[in-house]
């Protein structure tokens, strides 16, 4: 990363509450061909949350502090702030000296841009303004958040206009914060209804959702130049299991995400 940054564009995207086992599932079943392709392997990496729930993972991940590999460290980073002492920052970490990721690649001259998605990133209170505050550029809208069925593909369209937007000199950190896989995702899947609310299945057709459109995202992404893509989730969250429902909780379900990072070059599918 001390050599890319500087270099690429940066995106990251969190699939906000993605479960590990059911990203898993979908891909090695061929069901998420356009995020398949990028995939290692085709396959996700298991890895740990640093986090619980939205907030305090994010608040890790603009930390410098990703999902962990899920085995035996130590696990060098990707991004690291400048800390004496720490036993994860590599000659391969890009290492900035402010108190965030964002800032520290604003101060490496590129352009931060958030597209927000769950209520941490509405900006319609205090609260919510904290994530999306740490950005020079900003965007949510109604439609973005976790209400709207098509969020994703509103988020993408808003993507595509702040790509088209940025002088071509200028280096690019995109934020896309999905909200597709939160609740309520029942909309997602034919058939299912309101009252029967949101399910393992729902949250499979949410991803389902999200990988029809992602392409548009990724050749936003690169048609400038060469990209480094994060996909990951934030956290993941419980559907009945072991008798857990949703996250801010200790279950397996929640700790357990997936992860996957990938150049993406210019005129990418």
């Amino acid at each position: 990363m001390s050599r890319v940054v500087g270099h690429d564009d940066l995106l990251l995207v969190t699939l906000d509450t993605l479960r590990f086992d059911v990203a898993a599932e979908l891909a090695e079943a061929g069901r998420l061909p356009n995020l398949a392709r990028h995939l290692p392997g085709g396959r996700w990496e298991e890895r740990h949350a640093p986090g619980s729930f939205t907030y305090a993972s994010h608040q890790a991940m603009f930390a410098g502090f990703l999902p962990t590999p899920a085995a035996p460290g130590p696990h060098p980073r990707l991004f690291a702030a400048r800390f004496e002492g720490s036993e994860s920052t590599a000659d391969r970490t890009f290492v900035f000296d402010t108190p965030d990721l964002v800032s520290g690649l604003a101060d490496a001259g590129y352009r931060t841009v958030c597209i927000g998605g769950v209520g941490f990133f509405n900006k319609r209170g205090a609260l919510g303004s904290v994530l999306p505050g740490m950005f020079q550029e900003s965007h949510w809208a109604p439609e973005f958040g976790v209400a709207s069925p098509t969020s994703f593909e509103s988020q993408v369209a808003r993507a595509e206009e702040v790509v088209a937007d940025l002088p071509a000199a200028r280096r690019l950190f995109l934020f896309v914060n999905v909200p597709s896989l939160h609740q309520p995702n029942w909309f997602h899947l034919p058939g299912a209804t309101r009252t029967a609310g949101d399910s393992r299945e729902t949250h499979a057709a949410a991803l389902e959702y999200v990988d029809r459109h992602i392409g548009r995202l990724f050749a936003a992404a690169s048609s400038r130049r060469r990209c480094f893509t994060i996909v990951c989730s934030d956290h993941g969250t419980a559907y009945g299991d072991d008798g857990w429902s949703g996250h801010r909780l200790g279950h397996e379900s929640v700790w357990t995400v997936p992860y996957a990072h990938f150049f993406l070059e210019p005129g990418a599918p």
